[in-house]
């Protein structure tokens, strides 16, 4: 995966220094009967994504500076999953207005963040996510965008890049230097 400065569209930009924003979709859920939606859990092919997402991460550039994670249930568990394949801890927040967000609602969250953090993980959740994506992204590696509009299935990482500061995040501002979608194996028995 490029670095931020080692994509064109930012080797000229004066505007800041590279950020990197990371963005996951929580890993596949389960839909047990009578759970709350902020309450369901990983069903058993996230407990296998989510790992895989983590290994992906830890061995695709720097670890985050700061991850904001929902708190639905899902969302954290594959936050924990993802973190415990990095070699060492980062620092995260929970943020009540990631579960269910819009575009308008994350970019808020986003903005808000500290100077000091050059790498941000947002862990959170469809559609908000892919949408976010799509409207940040004026530029992409390869068929990277279409694959987003396409679809942006549980544990899909799409790594954004831009020179600025936070609160610069606006459309079209950010280049979509990769998207994978790690899928753990199955247990062969």
């Amino acid at each position: 995966m490029p670095s931020p400065t080692e994509t064109p569209e930012l080797a000229g930009s004066a505007a800041g220094r590279p950020r990197r924003l990371v963005v996951l979709r929580h890993a596949k859920s389960a839909w047990p009967d009578g759970v709350a939606d902020p309450d369901r859990p990983l069903g058993p092919r996230g407990l296998r994504d989510a790992p895989a997402a983590g290994r992906f991460l830890a061995g695709s550039g720097p670890l985050p500076d700061l991850a904001l994670c929902s708190p639905a249930r899902r969302a954290r568990r594959t936050w924990e999953l993802v973190a415990a394949e990095f070699d060492g801890p980062v620092p995260t927040r929970h943020d009540a207005r990631l579960y269910g967000a819009d575009v308008p609602d994350l970019l808020d969250v986003l903005r808000e963040v500290h100077d000091e953090v050059v790498t941000l993980l947002l862990v959170g959740h469809n559609p908000g996510l892919e949408e976010l994506v799509l409207r940040l992204a004026g530029s992409a590696a390869g068929d990277a965008l279409d694959r987003v509009r396409t679809k942006f299935p549980t544990s899909a990482v799409a790594v954004l890049t831009w020179s600025g500061t936070w609160p610069d995040l606006s459309p079209g501002v950010a280049f979509l230097a990769d998207l994978t979608v790690p899928r753990g194996a199955r247990d062969p028995r």
